[in-house]
């Protein structure tokens, strides 16, 4: 039998783990740790992981603080560039948050995606947490990519892609987003990497 995950269960699995707060505990289904295949080949060092995720936080503080809760702001960081989404009341609340962001220690470069627009609803929200989850889950699904190599969050409809990846991989993941329900525009944040250094970093059992 079968010990693949049915895909549906995965993107509910992930959205409800993006609505509780991006929670790390692993999520048990079937018999397997989705939350340890998720991350088992991520291609930062557990060094660059932990920064990211200090990253995160320390930009989350300052742009709370900056803005006294008006606004909706969220900071993705991958490998040290840090995609920053959401919603803000004025462009001089966008500029504050990007020129803040970008004195963030560790911080390489930014994405400021941000809207000047009302914050989104929660209905949007839970809306594009169970797209970041239909996309994470076909991913897993697909048999050509590695999916702990990409990272995913999603708002307003669009979604972006980050990660360490080759060309072959970035055109495939791109092409699977796009053919998801929910899914209206797809931004692609890669770090390209080649085959040679893909063959270099994948333990010899992922080797395709």
């Amino acid at each position: 039998m079968s010990s693949r995950i049915p895909t549906s269960l995965l993107a509910i699995a992930v959205a409800t783990a993006a609505l509780l707060g991006g929670c790390a505990a692993p999520v048990v289904m079937g018999g397997a740790m989705l939350g340890t295949v998720l991350v088992a080949s991520d291609r930062r060092t557990s060094g660059i992981q932990l920064e990211d995720e200090g990253i995160e936080l320390r930009a989350n503080a300052r742009v709370r603080e900056l803005l006294d809760d008006k606004g909706n702001v969220s900071f993705t960081s991958y490998n040290r560039v840090v995609l920053i989404t959401g919603e803000v009341p004025s462009e001089a609340d966008k500029t504050r948050v990007a020129e803040a962001v970008l004195r963030v220690e560790n911080v390489r470069s930014i994405s400021n995606d941000l809207q000047v627009m009302g914050n989104a609803t929660l209905t949007q929200r839970s809306s594009d947490a169970l797209v970041t989850g239909r996309v994470k889950a076909a991913f897993v699904d697909a048999r050509d990519l590695f999916a702990s190599a990409f990272k995913v969050t999603t708002e307003r409809g669009t979604t972006y892609l980050m990660g360490r990846v080759t060309q072959r991989e970035a055109s495939r993941a791109t092409e699977i987003a796009r053919n998801i329900s929910g899914v209206q525009r797809v931004v692609r944040l890669f770090e390209i990497i080649s085959e040679e250094e893909l063959a270099r970093m994948l333990p010899s059992e992922q080797k395709k």
